[in-house]
């Protein structure tokens, strides 16, 4: 969508202040100087959002710094007028009657932008940072109170709109509503109940990986959805789901079942995978009707996404057991995007409960106290409530511990309660697991050598789990995907975000 006409002066000064054409959507142009960027709202009128008036863009631009430099100082600067001058000559922030209004922020360098590593530079660190961040921006937002499933019902309804205006094809919006309204409906008590909890809030609401970016060394949101609160207050799984998306669909579901992972492991959230079905579809039905209409012919990929996610495959419980160093957790993220539904199974990992219940990030370290009987007992009561919960909303678990004491392996087996479920017991040479702990960084685990030998003095064995060699890692994960036959699917997988083997 062309500049309008109206706005043409505007552009022509900004243009020169920045030396080369915009970067432009259907609703900004993006002007790129040396170490500033000027961003214009173009004066359209579309069925989410009016910008017509100088008036609704000046409170937009506003209401966009508001959101956004908090997260990231220094990234937003300003928001300043372009006036005309007693010359008849428009200028930026100088005397005169305003005609328009833009948002001045720091230039970013163009390989900062997260979509523009696709795909091989979203490294497993980058990958975990973005699950971080997101969660970081979450934790800072106060909940609100709203009719969740009635918001809901206009997200989807709307997003129908904007798909017919769009042009696309009548009956397969049609079938999408009627599956979308179902789903909805028949989640109105969990949304009400997640909104009684606090996880309604006004949110970024747009988080894609084009609104995402490193900035001073990690990756920060910006862009925040400013001109309609209500499409931003949201759940925060809706918000999270955008990404999720995003991800899934251009780079891969590895890509986007680490970034839930994360998320999860910070905050705790697993219950906002029962909503993940509808998340996922609306998030990509927005996509589908705003390539659509840029005039892009990949809107039909999102669409196909659209409709895919509200046909979830059904869950399955897998637990991953074995002595330190036998690469649970490494075999466990290699299976998860394969399980259940978008975007994969959940990995709910003991050391990460464990620091999670602490208050500390996954990589702190924790002294001898953390691991006292009654800490160990409320990190297995919460592994168990967690697989329970996840298995009941649809989704698929996998609990990753040492399970050396067999009632926790009695504990998750009843929490799959009639799901399939697979205990799989690893096992390798201690010379082989205490090399691994020996070259182990930035891991949850804080297991060491002394610990390794302690517990191999105890080791159960595999008893009825399958017992899997784990001194060749692809081997262990062709064992356990052959057991699990039809229990995988296929997926878009894209390059290996791990950078590290089963």
């Amino acid at each position: 969508m062309a500049i309008p006409a109206g706005q043409a002066e505007t552009a022509a000064l900004l243009r020169g202040l920045a030396g080369a054409d915009p970067i432009e959507t259907h609703i900004s142009a993006v002007f790129l100087g040396t170490d500033t960027v000027w961003k214009l709202r173009k004066a359209v009128r579309l069925p989410f959002l009016d910008f017509s008036s100088p008036a609704e863009r000046r409170r937009t631009a506003e209401r966009e710094l508001a959101l956004n430099r908090d997260a990231a100082p220094g990234l937003y600067r300003d928001v300043v007028p372009v006036v005309r001058r007693a010359d008849g000559r428009l200028a930026l922030d100088a005397p005169g009657e305003a005609v328009d209004w833009v948002v001045r922020m720091a230039r970013v360098p163009a390989g900062d932008f997260l979509e523009n590593r696709l795909p091989d530079g979203l490294t497993p660190a980058l990958l975990d940072g973005l699950g971080d961040a997101v969660a970081a921006w979450h934790a800072r937002l106060p909940p609100l109170t709203r009719d969740h499933p009635a918001a809901m019902r206009r997200i989807a309804l709307g997003n129908a709109d904007s798909a017919r205006a769009a042009g696309l094809p009548e009956a397969r919006v049609q079938a999408w509503q009627d599956t979308m309204l179902a789903a909805l409906a028949a989640r109105a008590d969990w949304l009400d109940a997640r909104a009684a909890a606090g996880f309604v809030r006004r949110a970024h609401g747009d988080l894609h990986l084009g609104n995402i970016c490193l900035w001073q060394g990690r990756p920060v949101p910006f862009d925040a959805l400013e001109f309609d609160e209500d499409l931003a207050t949201i759940d925060l799984g809706y918000d999270l789901a955008f990404l999720l998306m995003d991800l899934d669909v251009r780079v891969g579901r590895a890509a986007a079942n680490r970034v839930l992972n994360r998320y999860v492991a910070r905050n705790g959230d697993w219950d906002l995978v029962r909503g993940l079905p509808v998340f996922l579809s609306l998030r990509a039905m927005v996509r589908a009707h705003v390539e659509a209409t840029r005039g892009r012919g990949d809107w039909q990929g999102y669409l196909d996404a659209a409709e895919a996610y509200l046909r979830p495959a059904p869950p399955v419980a897998l637990a991953v057991g074995g002595l330190q160093g036998t690469g649970k957790s490494t075999l466990a993220r290699a299976l998860a995007p394969g399980l259940g539904a978008a975007p994969g199974a959940l990995v709910l990992r003991s050391d990460e409960i464990r620091k999670r219940l602490q208050g500390v990030p996954p990589e702190q370290r924790l002294g001898p106290d953390a691991y006292a009987a009654p800490v160990t007992a409320a990190v297995t009561a919460e592994l168990a409530r967690a697989v329970a919960g996840t298995l009941r909303a649809g989704h698929a678990a996998i609990a990753d511990a040492t399970f050396l004491n067999p009632t926790h392996r009695d504990a998750v087996a009843q929490a799959a309660g009639g799901v399939h479920f697979l205990g799989v017991w690893l096992q390798a040479p201690l010379a082989v697991l205490e090399a691994r702990l020996e070259a182990r960084r930035g891991d949850a685990s804080d297991a060491d050598i002394t610990v390794l030998r302690r517990a191999a003095l105890a080791d159960p064995g595999p008893g009825d789990w399958l017992a899997v060699d784990a001194t060749e890692a692809a081997t262990a994960l062709a064992t356990v995907r052959q057991r699990l036959g039809g229990k995988t699917h296929e997926m878009k997988t894209g390059r290996d975000p791990f950078g590290e083997t089963a």
